[in-house]
């Protein structure tokens, strides 16, 4: 448990108190990032404070002064009265730091910072104690000046105290013009020559220069620390009258030489031969600062201008890791990002110095230092809390990620919430100047123009008072009541009032308004408890409002539940929470739980509170869950997939019947992708196939409501045959071994690829002509069979991305993007589940744009394709290379192969392969192509046509897996979308102007669509997420899409094509029209007019107005209209939680399979539906022929052995 000293003051922790004071000249700097705070919260847009040094300032490479510090022993820790510090240099501006730790009182070993509670120092400025730039009159010999901070650990139970002392170099730059100017140089030599002409001089001007001058001094004050007994210097010596006679008397005297007139000579400074190290004595840490001072002056020199024979030696020790160890942060634990989201020249994030952390803090120690600022700083705690969330986006981490979902559903606000909040409302920004009365006004006359926004504009007014702290207007947005204090307010009443009066004020309170029914009765509940009024009892028991339940808003506030969105899982363990908290209050929680699960119609909130069970339930009837192993709920989607295809499930159960012999001449002929297969990847894939089979088994028989998939079965499932090798090969490599994503079950994950970085929604039905209309299945709700997508920015229960599974009777084929013309893709035709590859038809190569079919995509995604299928638009990158990462050396390799998520995509095109590769052959293709139940399953063919001028009509014909469809130009209908793989477009053949068009020759009975989401922005080099909505239909006819000789159907889609054409162009023209020559984003439009219309409004002030009027609050309400353009166009994939949802044909219901958890879906808008924020946005579909649904899709499957027997 985290125990801070609560005096309002940010802090930081000792990494980057460390990275601020290198990053801080103190001469140079514009802002004083050691000791400045935060900007308040309340603004309406913070300024974050920026990192990056500025122009001239210096970033400092500091050095080690061992003789002035006192670094801890490895492994020690500080006792009462212990003093560590760490002296140093900076190599390049010459300044010097000094970090002091004491630790005072009776700190214990244990107590003292890092420990459990507090893994690194939380250091907080105090002014109070501090020295601002205070200038040295007492001791000549020291330094101008001095700066000194101090800092104190904010954890109760340590007393470290940090003094930060930064000082200028002791070599002032008129010392240094002495000692380095050739010039002056020169000019000191003539005068010794000339004061003494009749001399032999040894040294002429030509003979001494910088290096000579530099070195002799270095030399003299390296002597002068010694304790051996002190040099004497005549002086009329030669080389000390050249290089240091003259006018550099005054700095001789001020490094403290003596000259002894009658003696004619120079007395080495006379230092204190006892003492250090460390040093104490102020004359020789002025001597060792400027020995440290002259070996950076003489490291300056060019190399060709320094003597032949006479290398530098000066070579100082980086003062970093004593650095650390005197903060106690040498070994923190820190968070290594894949190396190609390195990025050297780009500035660090800000929201990092807002919580006083780094970016390569682990995620565990960056939510330690967003507690401490939020206990340090309550003030500004939503604040912090915004750049929590920030990072956890940015970071993609599932941990914080949960940690800023749980935060908010315990009512956490940030910074961007209250803003949004005041904006709602029409007030400014910080709303300080308003009274909370005006507030509440303000929310009352919205929600009578608008009473369907009463929902919306009371979470607005609840975060309002929660940034506020005031319990007034928290009570008004509650519409409840939950404590007596609240009851009396309500009625308006006081504690005076009689409990006679108090059932006429309750009347009084109906009168208004009828709907108050429940809360009155609340009220009157609360008031008879406390005062325990027997009279209040007895008008609660015959009074006409008798029998009235817990209103549901007071349910959901007595939970401390603020998103009525939750799920029921969810709602259930904040319930159970809530009782461990406070047990005596259970009666009153389980009328809250009963309120809700009636409101919401809930039969598990409604099984729980009969039997007082939650997660171990199970039914014959019911699915069983798949627990997450480690960012793996989209692999637990893509299983529960496959176990709901009731052809796929019969073929792994019964898989022996299917296994291929593994023999030479089975070998021999083993094609699949277009290319051969090894005995290897055979022997790989028929091992997949029987933990596939050992799961599907478990799923049937499990007696629970979840299981645990085993390592192995995802390891399997998500790293290809192709990639394991990679992965081997590179561990060979290098002795780092792959790289390290995390771990499952405490086995490392290793993968090259993050999980999928955006969310897509999936829905789709479709039908052939005269087919009645199959079930639709979309990302949001149900789905026959849903992958989901991405929730980073949402509940963990509102993905932003599905698969989705729906009835189909007909559907497209897998298509690349065009080079041009994202929307023109290629379609796919499905057949009859008993006339599937009936035809020996020839496959040909895909063409130039990337047309699915062919040879080198049998499966979709061949582990292996050929170099033409390997080629990828223009406007697309194409995929990064793995890289390695460290790795602990022992972990055996089977455990390190595992990738993190991958795309979804990309995962079944590995399980497809496998599973070929694993069963016999039914026939072959004429090329020597497999064909087997997984082609006959997934696997449909499509032609394409190519017609070049003066030419034939080319046909070809090839197998598909999925259509791709796009959404980045806009929101869309799924016919839209498929008209863009599908329409006529224009291709260069031979150099020659061709036209193309795709046609469905054949549908598979299991049809996929995937949603194309992940763009590729060429001006940002970076991808980002098209989260456009794609409006879905249960049923999809694709007879427009069929491969068809009548004439009159190609008439039409050549008319088709032709509006497109033109409308095409009619788009481009807007465009010309409506785009200007600067090119300029929105959001600079906007600010490059505030600033246009703020030089006017300077002119005006100056008497210069040339007669243009701007109203004052005008460029403000630009500005915050170019933030809003910026945030959004900010916006970058992302990926978060996944789950499916799978239509049960049988008994006609929508399930969401959400890792271990499998409910029904009541309301069907939730798959179909787009919600009005932060919507999901499923990227795969999934349709079934309508005629062999019930063959294809059987989505419970159990049978559970009774125990007793």
């Amino acid at each position: 448990m985290i125990e801070v000293d609560t005096t309002s003051r940010p802090g930081k922790t000792a990494p980057r108190l460390i990275e601020d004071i290198i990053a801080f000249d103190l001469g140079r700097s514009r802002r004083d990032i050691l000791t400045e705070d935060v900007p308040n919260s309340m603004s309406p847009r913070p300024a974050l404070p920026r990192r990056n040094t500025p122009p001239g300032a210096c970033r400092h490479k500091y050095m080690d002064k061992p003789n002035q510090s006192i670094i801890p022993p490895l492994d020690s820790r500080p006792g009462p009265g212990t003093v560590y510090q760490s002296a140093s240099f900076c190599s390049d501006c010459r300044c010097h730091l000094l970090l002091k730790v004491e630790y005072r009182g009776n700190v214990t070993e244990e107590a003292s910072c890092p420990n459990h509670d507090f893994p690194l120092h939380h250091f907080r400025y105090i002014p109070h104690k501090s020295k601002r730039r205070q200038f040295s009159t007492e001791n000549p010999s020291g330094e101008p000046w001095t700066e000194g901070s101090i800092f104190e650990c904010s954890s109760l139970a340590c007393s470290a105290v940090l003094t930060v002392v930064l000082s200028p170099p002791r070599l002032t730059p008129e010392h240094v013009t002495l000692l380095t100017n050739e010039e002056v140089i020169t000019e000191r030599v003539r005068k010794a020559e000339m004061d003494e002409p009749d001399r032999d001089w040894e040294y002429s001007v030509d003979q001494l220069g910088p290096f000579e001058v530099l070195s002799w001094l270095r030399q003299y004050v390296t002597d002068a620390m010694r304790t051996l007994p002190k040099k004497q210097i005549s002086a009329r010596n030669q080389k000390f009258t050249c290089a240091l006679g003259g006018d550099c008397r005054e700095l001789i005297e001020f490094l403290g030489f003596t000259l002894d007139e009658a003696q004619g000579m120079w007395f080495l400074p006379e230092t204190d031969v006892s003492d250090g190290p460390p040093f104490e004595d102020s004359l020789k840490m002025l001597l060792d600062d400027v020995e440290k001072e002259l070996g950076v002056l003489i490291s300056k020199i060019p190399h060709e201008e320094t003597p032949k024979g006479k290398p530098t030696i000066f070579h100082p020790m980086p003062s970093y890791k004593n650095m650390q160890r005197v903060l106690g942060c040498l070994d923190y634990d820190k968070r290594l990002p894949p190396r190609r989201q390195i990025d050297l020249g780009q500035d660090e994030n800000p929201h990092y110095a807002v919580l006083g952390a780094l970016p390569d803090f682990s995620d565990g120690l960056l939510s330690f230092a967003y507690e401490c600022q939020k206990i340090c700083d309550p003030d500004n705690a939503p604040y912090y809390f915004e750049s929590l969330r920030n990072l956890a986006e940015i970071r993609q981490s599932e941990p914080l990620i949960t940690k800023v979902a749980l935060l908010e559903s315990k009512g956490e606000i940030s910074s961007r919430d209250i803003t949004q909040a005041y904006e709602y409302f029409g007030i400014r920004a910080d709303g300080l100047d308003m009274g909370d009365d005006y507030i509440i006004g303000t929310y009352k006359s919205r929600i009578e123009d608008s009473p369907r926004q009463q929902a919306e504009a009371r979470e607005k007014l609840r975060i309002i008072g929660q940034a506020r702290r005031s319990e007034k207007i928290q009570y008004v947005a509650s519409n409840t009541v939950t404590t007596y204090e609240q009851a009396l307010t309500w009625l308006g009443a006081d504690a005076s009032t009689a409990d006679d009066f108090i059932v006429p004020y309750a009347a009084v309170k109906l009168g208004e308004s009828k709907a108050d029914e429940k809360i009155a009765r609340e009220a009157v509940r609360l008031i008879a408890e406390k005062r325990n009024s027997q009279v209040l009892r007895n008008w609660l028991k015959t009074g006409q409002m008798e029998g009235a339940d817990m209103d549901v808003g007071q349910a959901y506030s007595r939970l401390g539940i603020d998103d009525r969105t939750l799920d029921d899982d969810t709602i259930l363990t904040l319930f159970t929470v809530r009782v461990e908290d406070d047990p005596e209050q259970l009666s009153d929680l389980q009328a809250a739980l009963r309120a809700i699960g009636k409101e919401k119609s809930s039969y598990r909130i409604q099984s729980f509170l009969n039997t007082g069970k939650m997660s171990d339930q199970f039914s014959p009837d019911w699915p069983v869950g798949l627990e997450n192993i480690g960012n793996t709920c989209y692999l637990n989607s893509l299983l529960q997939f496959y176990f709901t295809v009731l052809p796929l499930r019969d073929l792994i159960l019964d898989f022996d019947e299917y296994k291929m012999e593994i023999s030479p001449e089975n070998l021999e002929k083993k094609k699949v992708g277009s290319r051969k297969v090894s005995r290897k990847e055979v022997e790989r894939a028929q091992k997949f196939a029987y933990e596939l089979q050992k799961l599907f088994s478990n799923l049937i028989t499990a007696r629970a409501s979840a299981i645990t998939p085993d390592y192995e079965l995802a390891r399997l499932t998500l790293i290809s045959s192709v990639n394991e090798e990679h992965y081997r090969r590179m561990s060979m490599a290098s002795v780092q071994g792959p790289p390290n994503l995390g771990e499952i079950n405490g086995a490392p994950i290793q993968g090259s690829v993050g999980p999928p970085q955006l969310s897509c929604e999936m829905d789709i039905d479709t039908e052939t002509p005269g087919s009645k209309p199959l079930e639709t299945i979309h990302s949001d709700a149900g789905s026959d069979v849903t992958l989901v997508g991405d929730a980073s920015d949402k509940n963990p229960t509102h993905g932003d991305t599905d698969f989705v599974m729906l009835d189909s009777d007909d559907i497209g084929a897998q298509t690349s993007p065009t080079v041009n013309d994202k929307e023109n893709h290629p379609p796919y035709r499905s057949y009859a589940l008993d006339q599937m590859l009936s035809e020996n038809t020839e496959l040909s190569t895909p063409n130039e744009n990337g047309v699915p079919g062919g040879k080198g995509q049998t499966n979709g995604a061949p582990p292996t394709p050929p170099a033409e299928i390997n080629s990828y638009p223009p406007d697309r990158p194409p995929p990064i290379p793995p890289r390695p990462n460290p790795l602990e050396a022992q972990k055996p390799r089977g455990e390190l192969e595992m990738g993190a998520q991958q795309d979804v995509t990309e995962v079944i095109a590995n399980v497809l392969f496998q599973l070929e590769c694993a069963i016999k052959a039914t026939s072959f293709e004429p090329d020597g192509e497999q064909v087997d139940q997984i082609k006959q399953l997934f696997y449909g063919k499509t032609k394409s046509y190519i017609n070049k001028p003066g030419e034939a009509v080319r046909v070809k014909e090839e197998f598909f897996a999925d259509i791709k469809v796009d959404v980045a130009a806009g929101p869309r209908d799924i016919y839209s979308a498929l008209d863009g793989a599908f329409d006529e477009q224009q291709i260069e053949v031979d150099e020659t102007t061709a036209r193309q068009y795709h046609s469905i020759s054949h549908n598979p009975p299991i049809l996929q669509i995937q949603v194309q989401r992940v763009q590729f922005d060429k001006a940002k080099n970076t991808p980002y997420k098209a989260d456009s909505h794609l409006a879905l239909e249960k049923t999809i006819f694709l007879d427009r899409y069929m491969d068809s000789n009548d004439p009159v159907m190609m008439s039409l889609r050549a008319e088709t094509w032709k509006w497109k054409e033109q409308l095409l162009k009619l788009e481009r023209r807007k465009r010309e029209l409506t785009q200007t020559e600067a090119k300029l984003s929105v959001a600079d439009l906007f600010s490059l007019t505030k600033d246009w219309l703020e030089d006017i409004q300077t002119a005006g002030e100056w008497g210069m107005d040339d007669g243009l009027a701007v109203e004052s609050d005008v460029p403000r309400a630009l500005e915050e209209e170019a933030e809003n353009a910026r945030r959004e166009l900010e916006r970058t994939v992302s990926f978060g939680h996944y789950w499916i949802y799978i239509y049960d044909f049988q008994k006609n219901i929508w399930r969401k399979y959400n890792d271990g958890y499998v409910t029904e879906v009541t309301d069907e808008a939730e798959v179909f539906e787009q919600e009005a924020s932060n919507p999901a946005t499923p990227y795969f579909l999934i349709y079934v022929q309508d005629e062999h649904k019930d063959d294809l899709v059987d989505a419970v499957c159990r049978d559970i052995t009774d125990e007793s027997g």
